[in-house]
């Protein structure tokens, strides 16, 4: 590896874990406004969103510039491309963070329901979750990675489970239904963090055993049937 590559690689490796940070903090912040919004609060995450929005483009184009200038190969090749991977999937997780917020300051103009403790220890996991992939690049631990990918099917039991349960109160309290429907909608959204937190981790087994483990399991059902 030539000096400029390495020096290249590790700009980029800095510029990717300012922007981890940066969209772990507001996951955490958002996350928390599930059981006490705070409309201040929102109106920053979404100022900060804006801030990863140029953190991924500047991600983007320096992977480009690398590509272009250094022409890498193998394990540098990976990384590169795996950098590129985690940014997108970083600033999709950040506007997640901006959307639960705004569902949960929805709640402070409608009627009073209580948010599910399944919802709140759901968020909980996937921003874990979350972590835990980040953790995996951090460390070039695949198995690290794996272990999250596994957990990505409890956190769909949970969704189905509480879609279920807020289905049921709506029809039981129709009058609650616009409250409802932002919790309905916060659901959504953290099952989609936790869905970002597992592509993250299969992008890390891609980087450190250069195996593509995505849709893994779905084409092993489809062989076996």
């Amino acid at each position: 590896m030539s000096v400029h590559l390495q020096l290249d690689l590790h700009e980029l490796h800095k510029d990717l874990l300012s922007m981890c940070a940066s969209v772990e903090d507001m996951i955490h912040r958002a996350v928390d406004q599930l059981g006490e919004p705070n409309l201040d609060d929102t109106r920053r995450l979404i100022t900060e969103d804006t801030d990863i929005d140029r953190w991924d483009v500047r991600i983007e184009e320096s992977c480009l510039k690398i590509l272009a200038l250094h022409q890498p190969v193998a394990i540098d090749l990976r990384r590169i491309t795996t950098v590129l991977k985690i940014s997108g999937e970083l600033e999709r997780v950040a506007d997640l963070a901006v959307n639960i917020a705004e569902r949960s300051a929805g709640l402070l103009d409608g009627p009073s329901v209580t948010v599910p403790d399944k919802l709140k220890d759901m968020a909980a996991r996937a921003v874990d979750m979350l972590h835990r992939s980040i953790d995996a690049y951090v460390e070039l631990d695949s198995q690290k990675a794996r272990q999250v990918c596994s957990e990505d099917d409890s956190i769909d039991d949970s969704n189905r489970s509480l879609i279920e349960e807020l289905i049921r109160y709506m029809h039981r309290e129709p009058d609650r239904l616009d409250s409802l429907l932002h919790l309905f909608s916060a659901v959504r959204q953290v099952e989609r963090v936790a869905d970002h937190a597992t592509n993250i981790a299969e992008d890390v087994v891609y980087l450190v055993e250069g195996r593509i483990i995505r849709h893994a399991k779905k084409l092993e059902r489809r062989e076996k049937s």
